[in-house]
């Protein structure tokens, strides 16, 4: 079974995508299950997780609800509000739901590097490792060892790290890379987080090449193992940089020296442990 670990559904017009710049006509506009259907069945990809992109509990009863009408569906990450305890009550009625599999704040939107750590939330977290659910870390390069930090205090919550904490792929140079690649080797080698195969080409330059994604492969192949490792589209963001097919040749690229068990695992099996999804 081939899985996308990670794409978005979205209408700008519901009001809650404070992130999303209105004049950018790639991102400003709608995507829904019609939009992405063509190339999941091009590629013969058979499910999908559709991932939260807005801080509200109203997007994520809007994706469960789009979760609903899609075969294709397997799981939502969606999202609670951490910094309200009371939100307990929401995440344990979310997790009854069949299709519900996790949460993701916006930890790369939020001032506080530190956040992670902050003892007011700590609760969300529990109630994570409680409810048997997925948490997953979207930051950047510098949030690598808060993130450390946080899951070695819940060394029994399924962590799933996005889009290899988006290294500087624009920007590279020997110190950046060192930087993430120090911070990527202990998460491996410390927590048993799973990480994300995708948002690499909205990280490098327009010209992107395989070329410039290939050490960033290679080093999360070398820590975390094709065993840890699940590859999403990231679509529609992707689009920024290119379309779903070509991202997805990309990374079959990447992958081509791998094992057919690897690839298996990449490409479908280990999104389905992370996740525990009923497929």
């Amino acid at each position: 079974m081939k899985i996308d670990a990670h794409q978005h559904f979205w209408n700008p017009a519901r009001g809650d995508y404070g992130w999303m710049p209105e004049d950018n006509k790639i991102l400003y506009r709608s995507y829904l299950q019609h939009d992405l259907e063509p190339y999941l069945k091009k590629l013969e990809i058979d499910k999908t997780i559709l991932v939260q992109a807005a801080p509200s509990i109203e997007e994520t009863e809007y994706l469960l609800g789009l979760a609903d009408s899609s075969s294709f569906v397997a799981g939502v990450v969606g999202w609670i509000n951490f910094e309200n305890p009371n939100d307990y009550a929401q995440l344990e009625r979310l997790s009854k739901h069949p299709k519900f599999v996790g949460v993701r704040p916006m930890v790369q939107d939020i001032p506080d590097r530190n956040w992670v750590l902050r003892k007011d939330i700590k609760w969300a977290f529990d109630a994570i490792e409680e409810l048997d659910l997925t948490f997953d870390a979207l930051g950047f390069p510098q949030h690598l060892e808060k993130f450390q930090k946080c899951l070695l205090k819940h060394k029994e919550m399924r962590t799933v790290i996005d889009h290899f904490m988006k290294p500087q792929i624009v920007d590279h140079s020997e110190d950046n890379f060192k930087f993430w690649a120090d911070g990527i080797s202990a998460l491996a080698e410390d927590t048993s987080a799973y990480i994300k195969f995708s948002g690499l080409i909205t990280e490098a330059s327009e010209e992107w090449t395989i070329d410039a994604l290939q050490p960033y492969v290679e080093h999360i192949l070398r820590e975390f193992g094709a065993s840890r490792m699940l590859w999403g589209s990231d679509w529609p963001v992707c689009r920024l940089r290119a379309e779903y097919d070509v991202w997805h040749g990309a990374a079959s690229e990447l992958t081509a020296h791998l094992s057919s068990t690897d690839k298996a695992n990449v490409f479908g099996q280990n999104a389905i442990t992370a996740y525990k999804l009923l497929v």
